[in-house]
């Protein structure tokens, strides 16, 4: 394998006393993630193979025209943030969609509302139908994140994706500039009484209506308040708006932590020196008064060390901020998926925060007050603190559970692909197995250091792995094979169990917890992990993209072949 990653397997002809190339990967240049950085579209058979999408520009241009794309490429105008009349979509057809880490799926919405939906968010950037196959489209897909590793396909796999820019970026702007001319026309003395007149109606109007939004968000806070003390948290503050900007220099891009489907995290500092982290909720997320105040009341319910831990509200007109402890190493996937990063999670460490992470799920599951189904267990929602003790964060998808449900029902779809259990992505049936599912993702993804891209493809290369004895080639090369035999067969076999097809087949967490402790554990044999199946010419063992999945009805599905 050289510097930069291809990897080539070579034959001795004693005849000609050469070494003759036989065969090497990645063969497509585009295969490489992601080969054009962010915005750009990858077309091998094209030169040169990498374009900005329509609306944007080279991020370095000198690096660009000497076929360095690694920067992808930037807008050349910015995003109006939810105003119709400024945002629009470009069609990019006839591609294999980029990469679906940190995208979020809605199989209640059909194209036109997953397009509304998108222009009410200002963290949107692209959306896509989700299709099955020989049907049409029964949802949606919704990017949050800058476009990566999008390329063009020439399979049955093309879809259409929906790029989000500004109407000027496009050069589509005919409406605005004939209103623009128009206005250039009319007699100035009438357009500035008539701008006076307008910014002295929407001064009026803005100012009572923040009078009677500023008499609504205390009213909300002290009710939310009075509640979670009312549940035993007393605990649960509530902040001032002029307290989090300070704490947070004016929401200064340098305290900026990251950025997720519901808004922005920011780091802060309380006046008596305490770092928190403030998640500032969108105007535009979708998430009301009502859903921020019982996700509030949620996890003033909850209290265990492997739980983030809820320090209080800020409600100030449209804001809405949650203030949580400080988690200095920041989430497990900036750790687990970077290769120099994840040289800090040695195999103890990383054993030690499956069990803290099972731990959590066990409290979530039976020991808490409430039975709660998080419903959205992904790497990114594992939050690591000082000491590398993992939390459990983002309780804005949990529900509630009688503690005689078994299971419910729902027809909005939320979470992320790759962590979905298949009884609740195709029918909206969700239970306490559904978090086992995520859990057997996830634990999989801790042992090997790669993402469960797309239809369970972690899972096929896992399985096939497993039914060979050859299960230690799974294990992130990076351990350097300091790791216990045991400890990692034990992590596979659990989560095999985990992520099978039936939900009656999948432990409880409890039987989890005893499992992973378990150094004399006995391993039965384990039925075929759900959402694939290994067809006679399919090797299990090829590499990740190349896999297909396919779920137990003969359906597959075809939103995610990322990679």
């Amino acid at each position: 394998m050289d510097q930069k990653g291809v990897a080539r397997i070579y034959q001795w002809k004693a005849s000609s006393q050469k070494w003759n190339l036989i065969w090497f990967a990645p063969s497509d240049p585009c295969d490489f993630f992601p080969a054009c950085g962010t915005n750009a579209i990858c077309d091998s058979s094209s030169s040169p193979m990498c374009q900005c999408l329509g609306g944007f520009n080279p991020n370095n241009p000198v690096s660009w025209s000497k076929g360095n794309w690694s920067d992808g490429c930037v807008r050349v105008a910015a995003l109006g943030c939810g105003a119709n009349e400024t945002d629009e979509f470009l069609v990019v057809r006839g591609t294999t969609l980029p990469d679906t880490t940190e995208a979020v799926a809605d199989m209640s919405l059909g194209l036109d509302e997953c397009k509304t939906k998108c222009l009410m968010n200002c963290s949107c950037k692209a959306y896509a139908s989700v299709y099955l196959n020989g049907g049409g489209g029964i949802g949606c897909i919704i990017w949050m994140t800058e476009i990566k590793d999008l390329r063009t396909s020439a399979d049955d796999r093309q879809q259409d994706l929906f790029i989000r820019i500004a109407s000027l970026a496009n050069g589509s702007n005919g409406r605005s500039k004939k209103k623009a001319w128009i206005f250039v026309t009319m007699p100035a003395g009438s357009v500035l009484l008539l701008l006076i007149f307008l910014i002295f109606v929407i001064r009026r109007w803005k100012r009572r209506k923040d009078d009677e939004q500023s008499v609504s968000s205390v009213n909300w806070g002290h009710e939310i308040m009075h509640e979670a003390n009312k549940e035993g948290n007393s605990e649960i503050s509530f902040f001032k708006f002029a307290q989090v900007v300070s704490a947070t220099n004016n929401f200064s891009d340098i305290n900026k932590l990251g950025e997720g489907g519901f808004g922005p995290v920011y780091k802060g500092k309380l006046p008596e020196g305490q770092d928190v982290a403030i998640k500032r909720l969108s105007a535009r997320s979708g998430q009301g008064l009502e859903e921020f105040k019982n996700e509030i009341l949620l996890i003033a319910k909850l209290q265990h060390r492997n739980l983030v831990r809820l320090l209080g509200c800020c409600i100030h007109g449209e804001e809405k901020m949650l203030i949580y402890e400080f988690m200095p190493n920041k989430s497990l996937d900036l750790l687990l998926f970077d290769v120099e990063q994840r040289l800090k999670l040695y195999w103890t460490r990383r054993f030690q925060i499956i069990e803290g992470i099972a731990q959590g799920l066990l409290y979530l599951h039976k020991h808490s007050r409430l039975r709660i189904i998080h419903r959205d267990l992904k790497a990114s929602n594992i939050l690591l603190d000082g000491d590398m003790n993992p939390k459990i964060s983002d309780f804005g998808m949990a529900r509630i559970f009688d503690s005689n449900d078994t299971q419910a029902n729902t027809r909005r779809i939320v979470g992320t692909f790759g962590y979905m259990s298949p009884e609740y992505a195709l029918n909206g049936l969700f239970s306490v197995k559904s978090d086992v599912f995520s859990f057997g993702v996830l634990l999989l993804e801790i042992v090997s250091g790669r993402r469960n891209h797309g239809c369970g493809n972690l899972l096929a290369y896992a399985w096939g792995l497993w039914k060979e004895g050859t299960w230690v080639e799974l294990v992130d090369p990076s351990l350097d094979n300091k790791f216990q035999d045991n400890e990692i067969a034990r992590c596979i076999y659990v989560a095999l169990l985990c992520v099978q097809e039936r939900p009656e087949d999948r432990p409880f967490m409890s039987d989890i917890v005893t499992m992973l402790a378990n150094e004399s554990l006995y391993f039965n044999s384990i039925k075929q992990p759900a959402f694939f199946t290994i067809d006679n010419d399919l090797d299990a063992r090829k590499p990740l993209n190349q896999h297909v999945g396919t779920s137990f009805n003969d359906l597959s599905i075809s939103i995610v072949a990322g990679r």
